[in-house]
C-alpha cells in the first residue's frame, strides 16, 4: 500500500501530463484528478501545493534544470518532465522534507512511469538541483557518509581443547 504523499505525487504526475498536453489550469486539473479511482487516498493538501506550485513555477524551475541536463528540454518526453519539475519543486519549496526523499521519490515515479533507465536521468539531475540549491545539507549529508565505521571489537575466541595425553 502506498502512503498518502507518494499517491499524491502519482496524481500530480498526471496532472502535470494532463497540464503539458492541453494548458488547462492547475484548478481544472484537480477537478479532473478529484473523479479518479483512489483519490481520497493521497495526501489533498500536498497535491493542490505540489500541482499548484509546479505549473505557478515551472518557467523558473525549467531555467534551473535546462542547464544541468545533457539534452535539450524539448527532447525531455513529458512524463520525465513532470517528474524533473517535481523534483525540483520539491527541494526549492519543501525544505522539511530531506532532499533525498524528494529524489527518492521521484526515482520511483520515474521507475514506474517512466522510459527505460529514465530514473537514472532523473536522478543525475536532481541531485545536481539538490547541491544547487540545499549545497549544506547536500555536503552534510557527504560528511556522515564517508565517516568510519567503527570496528567492531574482537570478540573473545574459545580456548582449543587440550589434547589429551596418552
Amino acid at each position: 500500500m502506498r502512503s498518502p504523499r507518494r499517491r499524491a505525487r502519482e496524481f500530480a504526475l498526471q496532472g502535470l501530463y494532463q497540464w503539458q498536453m492541453t494548458g488547462a489550469s492547475a484548478a481544472a486539473i484537480r477537478r479532473d484528478l478529484a473523479e479518479l479511482e483512489g483519490y481520497a487516498a493521497a495526501d489533498e493538501a500536498f497535491l493542490k501545493a505540489e500541482l499548484s506550485g509546479v505549473i505557478g513555477e515551472a518557467e523558473g524551475l525549467q531555467s534551473l534544470i535546462e542547464p544541468l541536463a545533457d539534452r535539450k528540454w524539448g527532447e525531455v518526453s513529458p512524463v520525465e518532465k513532470a517528474i524533473l519539475l517535481m523534483g525540483a519543486w520539491e527541494i526549492a519549496h519543501a525544505p522539511e522534507m530531506p532532499y533525498r526523499v524528494s529524489i527518492n521519490e521521484a526515482i520511483e515515479l520515474a521507475k514506474r512511469f517512466g522510459g527505460t533507465d529514465g530514473h537514472k536521468y532523473v536522478n543525475g539531475i536532481l541531485d545536481r538541483v539538490a547541491l544547487a540549491l540545499r549545497p549544506d545539507e547536500v555536503a552534510a549529508g557527504r560528511t556522515a557518509e564517508r565517516k568510519p565505521r567503527q570496528a567492531a571489537k574482537p570478540r573473545a575466541r574459545p580456548a582449543a581443547p587440550k589434547k589429551a595425553e596418552a
